[in-house]
């Protein structure tokens, strides 16, 4: 969906440019200082001013952005005045004639509910009032009109009604990818508490089980835990950033773990070989404890015997590479394939298939989870962590050592 809005921005692009040369040449004739033909200079102008604009919008029509984009969005129409609206108020109000508000939000009843632009001429007692027309453009995202671009001119014309037309054809694509920016960003949220929520409540009963056990025999013992739980579920049910550090991540796995130690004795052994150097890689939250609690689930699920987890993290130059690697009951390939597609649910826990989903949501396709499994082999799951990727940044400590 963003790779078809993007190829809509660039096809708007030339069409827009074209209309705004026009209207300048017949409102404003200027020197082209040799930059070449007069479509070019304009397409160049445009492409340059339409950069600068687009950046706040992308966070959504607000005042502040409104406020940051309407002179760029002018300059585009090269018009006397403009105004960007919300369905119930002016956002901002750009060049002559402010006084005009109050006309203009009574007047977009018609074109808020239809959809449809409209030209039409205001009204002034003022004789030096230089915008005497109003073109108003409505803003749609998902064929909902979210608002309007009003462009005000000395007089009625053709061209300023098209060119209103483009540049309010090109704004409602930017608002329609900040509305899939805000989804993206809802999504995770909503990962992440699926997470929070599938967290297993056998886990939660039995770590306070094997805690309660250890009271009257070993009072030290189960103070110990006892604080394990508490940061274990204090990093889990945080609230603060969507990104951690992989160094968080692996503090809140050793709590993790040394419940579940507590809980198999000897029967679950766990090595780690950590690389200083990727500690402080930024990673999705929650990403890789999921991961362990499979390998432990499966790890000892229907055996007698012990089961031995390993989890490495490696410094890959542009990556960190972190494997989780158990010696357990393993999966069926096939049953694995239908679980990441959501075809079908895993039997308890937490699923893989949503970590898959949010890395490749985070980083793109190729660095969705690679796991490697048969009945009765074990299973290896590789996580591939770029290290340095915009918009991913951790939220800091918030565990004590």
């Amino acid at each position: 969906m963003s790779g078809f809005l993007a190829g809509l921005c660039v096809a708007v692009l030339p069409v827009l440019a074209l209309g705004v040369w026009l209207g300048r040449r017949t409102a404003r004739p200027q020197s082209l200082g040799g930059l070449g033909t007069p479509v070019e200079h304009a397409t160049f102008e445009t492409l340059h001013t339409a950069t600068l604009a687009a950046p706040p919008l992308r966070a959504g029509l607000t005042e502040e952005t409104a406020r940051k984009s309407a002179r760029k969005l002018r300059s585009l129409l090269g018009t006397d005045a403009l105004c960007l609206t919300d369905r119930k108020q002016v956002l901002v109000w750009d060049g002559d004639g402010a006084h005009h508000r109050t006309e203009i939000m009574e007047r977009l009843a018609g074109p808020l509910e239809t959809g449809r632009g409209e030209a039409f001429q205001l009204t002034c007692d003022l004789l030096d009032c230089p915008v005497r027309w109003a073109v108003v453009a409505p803003l749609t995202v998902d064929d909902r009109v979210h608002g309007a671009l009003v462009a005000c001119a000395p007089r009625e014309s053709a061209v300023l009604v098209r060119a209103a037309g483009e540049v309010a054809r090109w704004v409602s694509v930017q608002l329609e990818l900040a509305d899939l920016d805000q989804s993206r960003t809802r999504l995770i949220e909503a990962e992440i508490k699926a997470l929070r929520a599938q967290i297993s409540p056998h886990f939660i009963f039995n770590s306070l089980a094997v805690i309660a056990s250890f009271v009257r025999t070993d009072p030290e013992r189960a103070r110990e835990l006892l604080l394990e739980f508490a940061d274990f579920t204090r990093y889990s049910f945080r609230r603060h950033g969507d990104f951690t550090t992989l160094a968080d991540e692996l503090h809140a796995i050793d709590h993790y773990l040394a419940l579940v130690r507590a809980r198999f004795g000897d029967r679950l052994s766990v090595t780690l070989q950590i690389a200083p150097e990727v500690l402080p890689v930024a990673l999705p939250f929650l990403c890789l404890q999921p991961l362990v609690e499979n390998a432990v689930k499966h790890g000892l699920e229907g055996k007698t015997d012990k089961c031995h987890i390993q989890i490495t993290a490696q410094d890959a130059g542009a990556e960190a590479l972190v494997v989780i690697e158990d010696d357990g009951a393993g999966m069926d390939p096939g049953l694995l394939r239908r679980i990441l597609a959501r075809e079908v649910s895993p039997s308890g826990g937490i699923g893989l298939s949503n970590v898959d989903d949010r890395l490749r949501q985070v980083y793109g396709d190729d660095h969705g989870l690679v796991i490697e499994t048969a009945k009765g082999a074990g299973m290896k799951i590789t996580v591939r962590l770029p290290k340095y990727q915009p918009g991913v940044h951790s939220a800091g400590r918030l565990i004590p050592e």
